[in-house]
This record gives structure tokens, sequence and C-alpha cells, in this order.
């Protein structure tokens, strides 16, 4: 049986109807979704299940991908596939600590509810911005960024896919030197506020206080931070670096390349989206990536035997 990574994307992966088939035949996910509803006095389903504005705002938008990722796995789980380790893209990383026996399930659907409200919260709308840098290497984009002022790499996604983030000015000034620098393509993201830049450093610690509140259990696998690229084996360290990812660079592709030299050849997704799979194909294309974001993926892999 080959080692086997579960991986979790982050936020912009999210859609309407996400989950849906989950809830309507599974009811360990219809236990989740309805109680991580009741925790947080929010009609989780609703939000989930139909088309509506709030869906993609930041403050709604990480407790529904959150729990729909949970209630996939779980149902997962429960069905005999099983992980070795587990990692999540930014948000994502709350339903790898839940994977890895660390957080409660709706402790974490509970906390980033609050550091998705935090994160809204931390910057006044249009002095911020994030682009997708295409086609340039990261020590490249890292030297045309030492000179300008607030910003930096918000993600190392895989080869020629960088997130930049950061002040708007800056960000807006970024692109023409970028492209100059060999860039194929420069693209404003658009999102609600300066993610994963140090303009958000207080609101990562006024997570901290939400943390705190927080009971980690020990670690039953590894799971890799964004913030070092590294496998966490250490319960201690949880909370630290959560604080720390919210201001700090996602080390995605590092993060990938740990588990890979962990053992992992197998990298499953779960949740909306193909978004962390088609990034594997091009960290490396050697290890097998797959996506479960409907219960007929779901089906097709437990009928067919499991993943092997």
């Amino acid at each position: 049986m080959k080692k086997t990574a579960f991986i979790f994307p982050g936020q912009g992966a999210q859609k309407a109807g996400m989950g849906k088939d989950f809830y309507e035949n599974s009811q360990i996910a219809r236990r989740i979704y309805d109680s991580a509803s009741e925790r947080l006095g929010l009609d989780l389903r609703k939000l989930c299940f139909t088309p509506n504005e709030l869906l993609d705002h930041t403050e709604y938008t990480q407790a529904a991908m959150t729990v729909t990722s949970i209630a996939m796995m779980e149902e997962m789980k429960a069905r005999g596939l099983k992980a070795d380790m587990a990692a999540g893209l930014s948000l994502g990383e709350y339903s790898a600590l839940v994977c890895a026996g660390a957080m409660d399930a709706l402790d974490a659907v509970w906390a980033v509810r609050q550091r998705g409200i935090l994160m809204e919260q931390a910057v006044p709308a249009g002095q911020g911005a994030m682009a997708a840098v295409l086609g340039l290497d990261a020590e490249r984009t890292e030297e045309v960024l030492a000179g300008l002022e607030q910003v930096q790499i918000a993600n190392y996604n895989c080869p020629g896919q960088i997130v930049i983030s950061g002040k708007r000015e800056s960000v807006e000034q970024a692109g023409p030197l970028l492209k100059e620098a060999g860039a194929r393509r420069v693209l404003p993201l658009n999102v609600s506020g300066p993610f994963h830049s140090a303009m958000l450093a207080e609101a990562g610690e006024k997570l901290g206080a939400v943390l705190e509140q927080i009971s980690f259990s020990a670690l039953q696998m590894p799971y890799a931070s964004n913030v070092t690229g590294e496998l966490v084996r250490e319960t201690g360290m949880i909370r630290g670096l959560l604080i720390r990812q919210v201001s700090s660079s996602v080390r995605w592709q590092q993060c990938a390349e740990a588990m890979i030299r962990e053992g992992a050849e197998l990298f499953v997704e779960i949740g909306p989206g193909k978004t962390l799979s088609g990034f594997m194909k091009k960290i490396n294309r050697q290890v097998q990536a797959v996506s479960i974001e409907t219960w007929e993926d779901l089906k097709q892999i437990t009928e067919g035997g499991g993943l092997c």
C-alpha cells in the first residue's frame, strides 16, 4: 500500500453546492454540518449548498470550506480510507490538523470562523492587494520584491506559480517589474485583503487569543506546516505556527516536497476543486494525485477497491 497524504484546499476553491451530496448521503457528514451550524449559530447548510453572496466573503468562506472538507474526510475515514500524513493550503491546514487528530472538528470550524472575521477586519478595504505571478522562479521574484515596500511572496504554490501580497500600490508597481524580469503573466486576484503578508500580523496576534481557548491533542500523524514547509510531529508547536501562518508565506511546494521525502506517493485532495492536484503534477510527476469533491468521486474509489 502506498503511503498516502490527505491534502485540503484553501480559500478560493469554494463554490455553491459543495458538500450537498455528502450531506444527503452520509449520516456522518450530516452530523458534522448540523453540529457545526449549531456551534456557530450560522446555517452552514444554506451557506454551502445554495447560491449566495456570503460564500465569497472571507468571514463566511473559511467556516464553509472547513466544514465541507472535514465532513468529506470523516466519511472517507469511516469507509477505511486512511492517511499517513496531512497538509492543507492556508485555511486547509485546519482540516489537516483535524485529520491528524490534533484538533476537534467543531473547534476547527469555530476557530476558522474567528480567523476569517479577524482577517476581514485587518486591513481597510482597498489598501491591500494580491497577484499571481506565472512563469518566474521564486528567487528572481524575491529579488524584484526586495526593492519595493510592503509586498512579499504570499504563496509558493508550485514551479512557475507564485502569489504576491501586500500594499496595493506596491503590488501594482511589482507587475511591470516582474514582467521585465521574465514573468509570463502577472494577474491581479479578486480578493478582499493582502492575505499572508505582514499587513495581517495584527490579525495573527488576535488569533492567538482564539487559539488559547482550544485544547490541542497529540498528533496521530505528522502534518506539513505552511510556515516552515516541513513536517510537524510535536503538538506544542501547532498554536504558534497557526498564529504565524496568517502573515507568513504559504510554502505549499515545500510542504509537498517534505511529504514526498517522508515517502508519500499518493496525494488525495479532499474538498471542492482540483487546485492542489494540479499543483502536484507540476511539483512532482512521479507521485499520484487524485481529488474527492463529490459523492460520486468517493463511490468510484471505494467501489474500485480503495486507494492503492
